[in-house]
């Protein structure tokens, strides 16, 4: 629901920008609608489309409708310049998505080129608006904010524990990794373990094997929710009590199901829930 709204906020950012004359006015929506990361792509396919039947209900924007096309970039950035290229090729002038910094990142540069404005709702690495594209925005926070956030609480609350920072090598997952370990060292406190795992692992022994010989007792993990789950269910299973903290892609009704009672008690970072918003109220009713 939570990138839901934020996706419905895109949209109607981007009709503001809207002077089409045609018929409709044809916007892109991208994610991952399939794949590991499905459960957002959802939402963010979701929120796009109450955002474009509430808007085209009210008249439209000049009378025009609104007609979305999805693209669906399975979280991968070689598709997701695919997708860039077939909306180029439909004649699409806005886009909302996608999901993945890593995947934002270069599609943005297709729709830089092609002079098509593109708002993301999710996508938090700092990278993808600091290039200073004319084209590019975001409706929601940057890593390096969070970072400070998660860095600083974990320098105040357990400075004199041993800290594992791991991260899954992407845009996301390392920037987020990287601004906390920034922030925890700023504040003094050395990590005890800095690793990198990879997207679609399943078996993390030897990594915990790591945290076990290094004395770890909270683990920070930059990264989304499906390799968080599994690392924190076999840390359980291998027998290593670990505090364990995340940013906001890991907010998933996913991760209770995947990870079991080991997520019990878990932190994470993320946005005021726009849930309880006011001026959200009827969209979060709808």
């Amino acid at each position: 629901m939570k990138k839901s709204l934020l996706s419905a906020v895109a949209l109607t950012a981007l009709v503001a920008f809207s002077g089409s004359a045609w018929a409709d006015i044809l916007i892109g929506v991208a994610g991952p609608i399939t794949g590991p990361n499905a459960a957002f792509g959802a939402q963010l396919q979701k929120g796009a489309e109450q955002a474009a039947a509430d808007i085209n209900a009210a008249g439209g924007i000049n009378g025009q409708q609104i007609k979305l096309e999805i693209g669906d970039d399975v979280s991968d950035p070689k598709q997701g310049i695919s997708v860039a290229n077939k909306f180029v090729a439909d004649g699409v002038k806005y886009v909302v998505g996608h999901f993945n910094s890593g995947v934002t990142i270069p599609a943005s540069e297709v729709y830089a080129e092609n002079g098509i404005l593109v708002i993301t709702p999710s996508a938090t690495n700092p990278q993808l608006t600091e290039r200073g594209l004319w084209n590019t925005f975001r409706t929601c926070g940057r890593d390096d904010q969070q970072g400070k956030v998660a860095g600083d609480y974990l320098a105040k609350n357990f400075k004199d524990a041993k800290i594992a920072v791991i991260h899954d090598k992407t845009p996301y997952g390392q920037g987020l990794a990287d601004e906390t370990k920034k922030a925890l060292n700023g504040n003094g406190v050395t990590e005890a373990l800095y690793e990198g795992i990879n997207v679609g692992d399943k078996d993390f022994s030897a990594l915990i094997a790591k945290m076990k010989e290094a004395g770890v007792s909270v683990v920070y993990y930059g990264g989304l929710h499906t390799e968080a789950g599994l690392i924190m269910r076999q840390l359980a299973d291998q027998g290593l009590k670990a505090q364990f903290m995340s940013g906001d892609g890991i907010v998933s009704n996913e991760l209770a199901s995947i990870a079991g009672d080991a997520v019990n008690g878990t932190l994470m970072t993320f946005a005021p829930d726009p849930r309880k918003n006011p001026n959200a109220k009827e969209l979060v009713e709808k």
